[in-house]
């Protein structure tokens, strides 16, 4: 873990695209940023949602194809005990294939509801001629076979309308069209631009460049926003699915800088080469959105993985409220009858891709004396601490109301612990002390953690002590699984009990 260098002030630039459209984000919050009037761009999404909240096209598509097979089944099986199982055979199989050729669950991004009706309906009509032509072949039409057939291309319509509806809207509410901004003022980023326009595979929110004196206002429209270093704290990075480097290939020396610098953000970083014409474009910018084109660095985030992981922790949550909830009312009472002031006490946090969170606790200090920031961490004999708070922190009962941000999904049960934003160690910003801070944050936090149960529990009140929780939670991140999950919870109630000596 080495030092990280002193940044140099922002460029202004660097914070006109938020401060002068947007209102900050809500904190814990799952909504989006309402966007302003003006400096969007070409493709202004209706609403900023952080990455933790995006969805994939492509998974929702395959789970209307399970369903449209389901009802498939369900259709054949009754043409089926009617007396026509040749007819109910056929149906079945050639609507589903004929649906799945003329690419009905593709949705592109500019397909309109007709346009994807009349793909629809091409597989439904070739399902109904093959089937309707089956009784023909035995010289007789069966009014029952031609009733449920025309029901079924109906309730097909009626689906598909309804696949169409739910795609559109998460689009509009910015859950799908991933957002991506751009490092390089360059004929590539145009080139990428130009493609998004055609495309609408992404939302291109703005474009940085570490040569502003040499850079536009704008690329085709999108507000040139900063420099590398602007990047790395800029307020929508919480918002970007990824960062692209649109730097000619054949740069090597600059593209190696910009790896270099960029790969300490928790954002995915890509390449943009320049490979042929437009529909070349078209290809590498879809696989960027997909997140299979020259990725250099990021989360290694395995769609299935994050399901198993988000289903675990609902699980864990739901069962551990419903288990800690006589537990937790105790402790609010506790709180209250201790020392004036509020039940809980709420502070923005790091989360996941440095989205800001407000994260719940019990009470534990005294309200005039609360530090929302951190600035002050913990000390052994601490007087800003209550009777009752120091009992609920040394056993960590003070964190019980984090199962809500749980459920919420702003954490997890087991990731890298939260940070409070702007936390100091020894004077110094935390993040400032190691370069690899902000890889802890390519994971959700979580209630406990790898770090926890090794020793790193507490307060990080050294340089040192965050070097080693940072090498803690990268590590955890680099080997994350749902058995190394269930290992992590199965050790931290042994590992509370049996750790006297940190101070809480």
């Amino acid at each position: 873990m080495q030092p990280v260098p002193q940044p140099a002030a922002n460029a202004d630039k660097a914070s006109a695209f938020v401060a002068a459209t947007d209102v900050p984000p809500r904190a814990g919050g799952g909504g989006g940023v309402a966007p302003g009037p003006t400096s969007r761009g070409p493709f202004r999404p209706g609403r900023l949602v952080p990455t933790r909240a995006r969805l994939e096209a492509r998974w929702l598509a395959r789970a209307f194809q399970v369903a449209d097979v389901l009802v498939a089944v369900g259709i054949a099986l009754s043409l089926a005990l009617d007396g026509f199982p040749a007819a109910a055979c056929l149906w079945g199989v050639t609507t589903l294939i004929a649906l799945h050729a003329v690419g009905a669950y593709a949705f592109p991004r500019k397909q309109t509801l007709l346009q994807h009706l009349a793909r629809a309906a091409v597989a439904i009509g070739a399902g109904l001629a093959v089937a309707g032509s089956t009784p023909l072949a035995f010289g007789r039409i069966d009014a029952p076979v031609v009733r449920i057939l025309a029901n079924a291309a109906l309730v097909f319509a009626g689906l598909h309308t309804l696949w169409w509806a739910v795609i559109n809207h998460g689009r509009q509410q910015g859950r799908l069209t991933p957002n991506i901004v751009v490092v390089g003022a360059t004929a590539n980023a145009e080139r990428l631009i130009d493609a998004a326009m055609r495309t609408g595979e992404v939302n291109v929110l703005g474009v940085f460049d570490d040569r502003l004196n040499r850079a536009p206002e704008n690329v085709m429209g999108v507000p040139v926003l900063g420099d590398t270093t602007a990047l790395l704290d800029h307020r929508i990075m919480p918002f970007v699915d990824r960062v692209v480097i649109a730097v000619p290939a054949s740069a090597e020396s600059r593209v190696r800088q910009l790896v270099d610098k960029l790969s300490v953000l928790p954002n995915p970083l890509n390449l943009f080469i320049e490979m042929g014409g437009p529909a070349d474009d078209d290809a590498a910018l879809a696989r960027i959105a997909a997140g299979g084109e020259n990725e250099l660095s990021g989360a290694t985030t395995a769609l299935r993985r994050a399901w198993i992981k988000r289903a675990q922790d609902l699980a864990i949550a739901v069962v551990g409220l419903v288990a800690a909830g006589p537990i937790m009312l105790l402790v609010a009472l506790a709180v209250k009858l201790d020392s004036p002031g509020p039940i809980f006490f709420r502070q923005r946090r790091h989360g996941f891709n440095n989205e800001e969170i407000l994260v719940w606790k019990f009470r534990s200090m005294r309200h005039e004396m609360a530090d929302a920031s951190a600035a002050r961490q913990i000390s052994a004999d601490d007087d800003r601490v209550t009777r009752v708070g120091k009992f609920i922190r040394k056993t960590s009962l003070d964190e019980l109301p984090q199962l809500f941000n749980v459920l919420a999904g702003e954490m997890s049960i087991v990731g890298p612990r939260p940070h409070a934003i702007g936390m100091k160690t020894a004077g110094v910003e935390s993040a400032k002390l190691v370069a690899d801070y902000a890889h802890r944050h390519r994971m959700k936090p979580g209630l406990t953690g790898w770090a926890a149960i090794n020793g790193s529990r507490g307060p990080v009140d050294t340089p040192e002590s965050v070097r080693q929780r940072v090498a803690l939670d990268v590590e955890y991140i680099e080997r994350q699984s749902f058995w190394l999950d269930l290992y992590v919870i199965f050790m931290t109630v042994p590992c509370l009990l049996g750790d006297r000596s940190a101070v809480r």
